[in-house]
């Protein structure tokens, strides 16, 4: 069809003609009101962004001579962040002949992790950066929306019915563990 034919349909109907694929051969256009399509993407957007969550990397830093009450504090504000879907950096600063004693800093991200067992996934392992050791955590994703995060179990049978075959473990008990176990590492 002819440009001025197409603009000409338009016109009588009242409508935009947009061009959909300039680089197509012919040119590929539509007849849409454009300020209403523009709007109801802008709409989508918005909802878009409400429904989207940023993660932030939120850091907590610590000394390698902590007492067990000031760890203890640090444990729950880190808990807190990880509650609230944020991404933790944890921070070992070391000052002066304390980074001779790096093994401190290793044992103190330890007893974090034991204290975070089971909440928290290690996105980055420790590692040494200057003078500071870090490692950062993220929330533990247990089940998306809509999607079950492993199947159902079946119920077992009362003790006194249960056929002697029936003992063996099945291959999907023992993936089922195997994730658990590597979860909790």
């Amino acid at each position: 069809m002819a440009l001025y034919q197409a603009l000409d349909m338009a016109k009588k109907k009242g409508f935009d003609l947009v061009e959909v694929a300039p680089t197509a051969v012919p040119p590929v256009c539509r007849l849409m009101d454009y300020g209403k399509f523009k709007y109801e993407q802008a709409k989508k957007e918005r909802e878009m962004r409400k429904t989207q969550h940023t993660s932030i990397v939120r850091e907590i830093r610590l000394r390698p001579k902590i007492g067990d009450h000031d760890f203890e504090a640090k444990t729950r504000s880190v808990k807190k962040l990880l509650a609230d879907g944020d991404k933790v950096k944890i921070t070992i600063m070391f000052r002066g002949r304390e980074i001779t004693h790096a093994q401190l800093g290793w044992k103190l991200l330890e007893k974090m992790m034991e204290a975070l067992k089971g909440t928290v996934t290690i996105e980055k392992q420790p590692q040494m950066e200057g003078s500071r050791m870090f490692m950062i955590l993220s929330p533990l994703v247990i089940q998306q929306q809509g999607k079950p995060a492993a199947p159902a179990a079946k119920p077992q049978i009362a003790p006194e019915k249960k056929a002697p075959a029936a003992t063996a473990v099945s291959k999907d008990e023992k993936k089922e563990e195997k994730v658990k176990e590597s979860a909790n590492a």
